[in-house]
Formats: structure tokens, C-alpha cells, sequence
């Protein structure tokens, strides 16, 4: 026999006097013997028969946070929110307690069941699952150990997206991209065992805007002959966490079916030592024709992003966004819980600040300053990968990004941790999903939302 699911009743401190108003006297005076404080974060399993009631206190109804940690609290079993009814508000606190109930379980299966919360209105169920599991995607890829999440893994991964989604898959290999003039990947990539290789999707009508996605693929990060210390190598397996946020950022596109023509570029590679490692002091030629001298190998993603941005840039998009764990420098700047990024389009810039505060995906503007260009000036060749100072780092490397987007085409370079550090309601230790879901909302207010 099915249960009745339980009753949980998200109320702000505010409403708590109206709500305990409609409450019977002898619920009232429980609450009042038990010493309840109606203060956010807190939550009470109400007396009396089935089906159980669950009162939490939440800071705001519009806070998708408010509900993220109950799954984490509650006994397990199906939950019926009761309270708000407003479709928006359902929406935030659905999309919270899916967020909450992410489980990375691939190597250690969780001993508890975790509760399941019910939305009786369809749209808004679907609406919420389809944005969770966009996030859960990232999140895993991010979560899975280089051992089992290489670049032919990575392109695993997005084939079966493409196949599911109906898109377009291919991907060049090895000594291929040579032929196919993507040197600079295959310069950072071809010390691995692992055969480095660019991954494409495309999907979506010939006649709707082109919109193309490039992700940072370094499955992951020794810093090849510029080899990094132990604690520095320790989390490198998230360094493909660019890669991981374009296809959870496709996903949801294709999901939400968004009248664009949509273009995914992937350069995976991994950044190891060998007798074929590139070296300090090298000079790659890129795809675009301008020369690189590597001053330091761990610069490498820079490199592989080069390559994958001319490649986009020549079918000129209207928009071009690049996600990528470009720089540490960064995380000076901002922390590890606020990514950066940059655009020359002020307005773009404007709407991605707006639609981060509505969506609670934070996310802030650094400045693509000209001044600092001089700092990747090369004696030998047109530049550098890496200045001589690491002074203003993410802007330097957002300065050498630049170089490959044409200045007409509108570009959005993220500069993200892609990594939870501590652990929050709704946002576990470990991989995570940073300005994705500012970006799509940008991406659907400006081209269309979904098709009836």
C-alpha cells in the first residue's frame, strides 16, 4: 500500500503569526510548550496522525537556499509541499531541496534513503527536474576521478548527451588535430597516454542565432614539466570543469528547446609529464597563426582554449561563452564561491549581473584592461601564455583569451572554481555548477524561451 506523503510546510518568520492563526489550540500551545523559535533553518515534525506535517522556517519564499537542507534532515519519504502555493515560490523551494538531494554515489552507495519531495503541478515539477539534472551533470562529471573521466571519457559523455538530445557528435584525435590545424591542443596534450582530442556537438535550426559554448577540457592539470606541488595537484581532477558546465549548459538549452543554433567545443586533453611533454621556452603556433612562447606549462589551458575559440570564432556566432579553471588568480580576487568573468559588451555584462541576483547564481565583472597586454609581450614570438608577474593573473589570461574573438563578435569568458570548498545547504562539497544557471537565464531572455 502506498503512504500518504507527508505534509511539509515552508513558512517565512514573518508569516509564522498568520500561519499559526489557522492552526488548532492545542497545536499552538505544543509549539508554544516546546519552546519553538520560528527562526530560518529551523524545522518541526508537528504532533498528531497521519499524514506527518513538517512546519521549517525559511528566510524567503523566493529563496531557492531556504529548503536545500532538509533533504539532508527529514526522515526519508515522499513530502507534499503544502505551503506556499505560489507557483514561483513552489519553483524556488523545489529547485533548493533537488539541489539539496544531490548524492555523488558512484564509488560508495549511501546507507540512507533520502526523501523525495512532490509537486502536484506538472510544469513546474519537470521545469525544476529538468534545471536539477542539468546541475547533476556538471556536478558528476566535476565529482569523477581522472582515472575514470579522461579525455575519451569526457567524449563518452558527450556523445551521450548528443544521442540523447538528437545533436550532432564528433570529435578529432590524436595526431589528427595536426591535420585538422588545432596544434596548440596537441601540443598540450600529447605527453599523455591518453590521446588528447577536440569533442563538437551541434544541434538546433540553420536559421535561428548561433550560439557556441567552449570548455575547458584538462581532464587533468600536473602542470606538465612546471610541475605543481602536492597540495596544488590535489583537486586537478576538476580541472575539465569548463568542459563539464558547456555540455550541463547545453543540456539545458536543448532541454528547454531554445530557438538557437547551438555549437559545443571541447578541447580535452590531459596536462602530464613525459619525453614528449612540451616544454618552457617552446613556441606553438595556434590555429588562428599567432605564435605562443611558453613561459610556464602549467598556463596550459590558455593554450587549448586558443585553439578552440578561433575555431569558433570562424563561423562568426552571435555570442561565444567559454567556461574554464583558467586561473588561481582569480580566486584571489573573488574567492572560491564567486567566479569571475569578462566581456567587452557592457550591456551583456549588465544582464548577466541582474539575472545572477535573480537566480542566485552569483557572479561578478572583472575589467579586460588593455594596459596589462604589454605583460604578454614575447622577445621571440607574438606573445606569451603566461606573464612575468602574477599581478592582475585572470585578467592577463582573459587579455590572452582575447586574442582569438574578433572584437565584433560577443564574448563571455568565465573564470570559475567549479568546486564547493565547504559545504552549504543545497551545495555539497566537491564539483559544482557555477554561472550556469545565471547564463541560461541571459541566454533565454535574449533568445526565446521554450517552444509550446
Amino acid at each position: 500500500m502506498t503512504k500518504t506523503p507527508r505534509l511539509l510546510e515552508c513558512v517565512t518568520a514573518t508569516d509564522y503569526p498568520n500561519w499559526l492563526q489557522k492552526q488548532p489550540e492545542n497545536l499552538c500551545n505544543w509549539l508554544t510548550d516546546a519552546g519553538f523559535e520560528p527562526k530560518p533553518g529551523r524545522y518541526f515534525i508537528l504532533p498528531g496522525n497521519e499524514p506527518l506535517r513538517v512546519l521549517a522556517i525559511v528566510e524567503d519564499y523566493a529563496d531557492i537556499w531556504g529548503s536545500a537542507g532538509l533533504p539532508d534532515r527529514l526522515p526519508a519519504g515522499d513530502y507534499r509541499l503544502e505551503w506556499p502555493v505560489e507557483e514561483g515560490q513552489v519553483s524556488a523551494l523545489a529547485l533548493g531541496w533537488a539541489l539539496g538531494a544531490y548524492r555523488f554515489d558512484r564509488y560508495r552507495q549511501s546507507e540512507c534513503e533520502t526523501p523525495s519531495m512532490l509537486i502536484g503541478n506538472v510544469q513546474v515539477r519537470d521545469r525544476v527536474e529538468r534545471l536539477a539534472e542539468a546541475v547533476y551533470l556538471v556536478r558528476d562529471l566535476i565529482n569523477t576521478p581522472a582515472q575514470d573521466m579522461g579525455p575519451a571519457e569526457l567524449a563518452h559523455a558527450a556523445r551521450e548527451l548528443a544521442r540523447d538530445k538528437g545533436a550532432e557528435y564528433k570529435s578529432i584525435v590524436g595526431d589528427d588535430l595536426l591535420t585538422a590545424n588545432y596544434p596548440s591542443i596537441h601540443a598540450v596534450g600529447r605527453a599523455s597516454a591518453r590521446s588528447p582530442r577536440l569533442i563538437e556537438l551541434r544541434w538546433g535550426e540553420t536559421g535561428h542565432p548561433a550560439v557556441t559554448l567552449v570548455g575547458k577540457g584538462v581532464c587533468f592539470d600536473s602542470g606538465g614539466l612546471d610541475l605543481k606541488n602536492a597540495s596544488g595537484m590535489r583537486l586537478m581532477k576538476k580541472d575539465m570543469g569548463g568542459a563539464a558546465h558547456v555540455l550541463g549548459l547545453a543540456k539545458r538549452i536543448m532541454d528547454e528547446k531554445l530557438p538557437v543554433r547551438l555549437r559545443v567545443l571541447i578541447p580535452a586533453v590531459e596536462n602530464v609529464v613525459s619525453g614528449d611533454a612540451f616544454r618552457p621556452g617552446d613556441v606553438i603556433r595556434t590555429r588562428k597563426g599567432i605564435t605562443v612562447e611558453v613561459d610556464n606549462t602549467d598556463a596550459e589551458g590558455r593554450l587549448v582554449l586558443a585553439d578552440a575559440l578561433a575555431a569558433a570564432a570562424e563561423e562568426s556566432p552571435q555570442l561565444i561563452i567559454d567556461f574554464a579553471t583558467l586561473t588561481g588568480a582569480a580566486r584571489v580576487a573573488l574567492g572560491t564561491e564567486l567566479p569571475a568573468f569578462f566581456t567587452h559588451n557592457d550591456a551583456l555584462a549588465e544582464a548577466l549581473l541582474e539575472y545572477a541576483r535573480k537566480v542566485q547564481d552569483p557572479v561578478w565583472r572583472l575589467p579586460l584592461f588593455e594596459d596589462y597586454r604589454h605583460l604578454l609581450e614575447s622577445r621571440i614570438a607574438d606573445m606569451v601564455n603566461s606573464a612575468s608577474t602574477g599581478f592582475g593573473g585572470a585578467i592577463t589570461a582573459a587579455l590572452f583569451l582575447d586574442e582569438f574573438v574578433p572584437r565584433e563578435i560577443d564574448w563571455i569568458h568565465l573564470d570559475i572554481m567549479a568546486w564547493n570548498q565547504r559545504a552549504r545547504p543545497g551545495r555539497p562539497r566537491g564539483g559544482e555548477a557555477m554561472g550556469l544557471r545565471a547564463v541560461y537565464a541571459v541566454l533565454e531572455k535574449k533568445f526565446g524561451k521554450r517552444s509550446a
